[in-house]
């Protein structure tokens, strides 16, 4: 028997991450943004010049370092595995959708954790919003929802997203003339590359190791009362917390949060359609992330949505500001519940 249980290993994960993710903040990262998976994929797209938002262009070095973190443990330790193949046009539908509602919120359900610990308020109803989310697609899960099963597929497939992560670190440090970086606004918010980079590798690797899932954590306990997954989560604000409080980024109340609004009602139905469409896709943005390393091409697909979604989301007006949600932005968290509705409905087996 191991020395640590399953869920005291869990916890020392999640303390760990908490951890680094408020030292981020210290080391130049925006309020309450240690790591945000939406966030960073956004400005990472936005670098590579896929959509023209100016105050968010630049390549995360911390995205990075989550893939080759749990790409290199994962081959340590002897589970990497090459397979897909289970619906990978739907995966990335779930992806784009899931990428619309964190956009909405200003947060993936990592951030929403780190803004809780924060003191921003107006994550309590993200947070509500998830967990809805999540509680409809149990109820397709318990009548048969699936995307088929997976399969073993070329071994080069599953080292395509950490040979990406490599030429886009390759790229950050190059800087060449056709990468753009933002010079006034969240995007030029960040720590130095190498702290992000490091930082990112050590995540990345006790995120693979411990199997962290917020989807997973929550939907557990709704289906079987377990609470396991979502201890790391708990560990993760407890620990966010009192770094925060130690060192003076304790700001609680719902106004003038850092990048946030205050709109309650948007707040909860962006993160309910990102909580269903995660449920319905098997994990939350950082744990496709993770899989993706681990050389799982459907959560490569998956990320490549999530990514499609934040191009799409700031070429088209649909993302919220510190101002609120536009109304382009509304409408297309109303089409992301009805496609992924249908996608549940028509998934079912039973």
């Amino acid at each position: 028997m191991s020395a640590i249980s399953e869920k005291q290993r869990i916890i020392i994960a999640g303390l760990i991450i908490g951890v680094i993710a408020s030292l981020l903040v210290l080391a130049g990262n925006p309020q309450n943004m240690g790591f945000c998976i939406a966030c960073f994929i956004r400005d990472s797209v936005g670098g590579l010049g896929l959509h023209r938002a100016a105050p968010v262009q630049y390549i995360r070095p911390e995205i990075i370092g989550l893939v080759l973190g749990a790409f290199l443990l994962s081959w340590f330790r002897g589970e990497r595995a090459a397979k897909g193949g289970s619906a990978p046009a739907t995966r990335f539908t779930l992806g784009f959708f899931t990428m619309i509602g964190c956009l909405i919120f200003l947060g993936c359900p990592f951030r929403m954790i780190l803004r809780l610990a924060g003191g921003d308020w107006n994550a309590i109803m993200g947070l509500l919003g998830f967990t809805g989310g999540i509680a409809v697609g149990t109820v397709f899960l318990k009548r048969g929802y699936s995307l088929g099963r997976t399969y073993i597929v070329s071994k080069m497939d599953s080292y395509i997203m950490p040979a990406a992560q490599v030429i886009l670190l390759g790229l950050v440090v190059a800087a060449p003339a056709f990468i753009f970086f933002t010079e006034k606004g969240p995007g030029a918010i960040h720590a130095p590359l190498w702290i992000s980079l490091a930082a990112g590798l050590v995540v990345g690797g006790l995120a693979q190791y411990s199997r962290l899932c917020m989807v997973g954590g929550i939907r557990d306990i709704i289906l079987f009362k377990e609470t396991k997954l979502i201890l790391g989560f708990i560990a993760i604000l407890v620990a966010a917390f009192l770094v925060n409080i130690s060192v003076g980024n304790f700001h609680p109340g719902f106004v003038k949060q850092p990048i946030a609004h205050t709109d309650g009602l948007w707040n909860f139905l962006g993160m309910a359609l990102a909580g269903l469409c995660c449920t319905l896709m098997g994990g939350c943005p950082l744990r496709q992330l993770i899989l993706s390393g681990e050389g799982n091409s459907d959560s490569t697909i998956t990320v490549v949505g999530l990514a499609a979604g934040a191009a799409f989301a700031h070429n088209f007006g649909l993302a919220a500001s510190g101002t609120g949600v536009p109304v382009a932005g509304q409408i297309a968290v109303g089409v992301g519940f009805v496609i992924a509705l249908i996608i549940a409905v028509k998934n079912m087996r039973k």
